[in-house]
């Protein structure tokens, strides 16, 4: 790429317009304020500026200076970085690093932060150079840099799943498993994500725990709950869950007596297989009906309705019900705003979805998961 300035005799640089004349400008600039920036940065190290001579306030002393490249938001700049011996407490000597370019850094958060949106998106380390040629503009990134800048990232998550929950006003939490397709030794297997949400005292949702399993077994959200539990979680007033006897046995040994809540909109797709196509459509309704009432009246007076019918017309679709029994409606113990929110794991359901590059991709990555709480917002403020 040209550079759009030239010099003049007088040593002035005169632009060359042209196309690129507005970001190589840019750039020109960038990398003239870099370095003024670290020039600053090295003066107050030093307790001095360059030549000047201040007795015992100065601190260190040049010697010399390396270019290096840093790639920005736009593109490549090589600066001159200066070096410098610094004084420490006990009279030694050390190697001055700067807080501001940091030693063997090449890249600047924000481009970091493209890098790794980008990789989390979908797209394999091999692809990301050319996905952000336009960002890049032919600076250096290698397909192992992308794996380091990765592995910080995997850290990062677990250091986010292993902290401390004490300081969390946690009232409800919503606990499901997603099945996304990963590749597993060439083929491509259903693998468990164990997820949990929490929602605090004013209403906001923050994921508490992500963690692959093998399967979704007792054992598999024993080591869930016992982990929020190890991480001084208080016991919460409702867990809202599907239908998973494994999930209801893990709560009961770490929390015996907890409220559960099960999902409806589990409990819908149970009876629907139950029931004749022919019927589905009819049982969908008067279900809807017996979940959505108004009043707890309502919905008690609905449910033996809907009981005393169905048992003639499809005892399956009863027993299933029953399975489920005062659980399905233990959200009428709570108050009416907050019924639509405790009714189903929907609130877990929108959280998958905003993995969409998690599905894409096709093998497992625990860096994909979420490394910070999260506020979805809340419908209704938790009493």
């Amino acid at each position: 790429m040209k550079d759009s300035t030239t010099k003049q005799a007088d040593g002035e640089e005169r632009l060359v317009f042209g196309p690129d004349t507005i970001e190589a400008e840019m750039r020109r600039r960038v990398r003239q304020t870099i370095e003024a920036i670290v020039k600053e940065e090295l003066e107050a190290a030093l307790g001095a500026g360059k030549s000047a001579r201040v007795g015992d306030e100065r601190s260190g002393y040049r010697h010399g200076s390396r270019e290096r490249t840093l790639t920005t938001s736009l593109g490549p700049a090589t600066i001159r970085m200066p070096r410098a011996r610094i004084r420490r407490v006990d009279g030694a000597t050390s190697e001055w690093r700067s807080e501001t370019v940091r030693r063997y850094q090449r890249r600047t958060v924000r481009v970091d932060e493209a890098i790794l949106g980008v990789y989390l998106a979908g797209t394999n380390t091999r692809r990301v150079k050319g996905a952000l040629a336009p960002l890049l503009r032919g600076g250096p990134l290698s397909k192992d840099a992308v794996s380091r800048l990765v592995g910080r990232l995997r850290e990062d998550f677990e250091t986010w799943r292993s902290r401390d929950l004490a300081d969390e006003d946690i009232r409800y939490v919503f606990l499901d498993g997603w099945f996304p397709k990963v590749r597993i030794g060439g083929r491509r297997e259903r693998v468990p994500v164990l997820v949990t949400l929490g929602v605090r005292g004013n209403g906001q949702r923050v994921v508490l725990d992500l963690r692959l399993a093998g399967e979704e077994s007792a054992a598999s959200w024993g080591e869930v709950i016992a982990s929020l539990v190890a991480r001084h979680l208080r016991r919460p007033v409702l867990a809202v869950v599907d239908g998973n006897p494994g999930l209801f046995a893990a709560l009961q040994t770490h929390w015996p007596g907890l409220a559960v809540q099960r999902c409806t909109a589990h409990k819908l797709r149970n009876l629907q297989a139950k029931a004749p196509a022919r019927l589905r459509e009819e049982l969908t309704e008067e279900y809807r009906r017996m979940i959505y009432a108004d009043t707890v009246t309502e919905v008690q007076q609905a449910r033996t309705r809907f009981t005393k019918k169905w048992r003639l017309r499809c005892p399956a679709v009863v027993e299933s019900l029953e399975e489920a029994g005062d659980e399905l409606f233990t959200f009428l113990r709570f108050p009416r705003s907050q019924w639509k929110a405790l009714r189903t794991t929907n609130a877990l359901e929108r959280i998958t979805r905003s993995f969409v590059g998690g599905r894409r991709r096709s093998r497992v990555c625990p860096a994909r998961m979420p490394c910070c709480s999260c506020c979805l917002g809340c419908s209704a403020a938790v009493k």
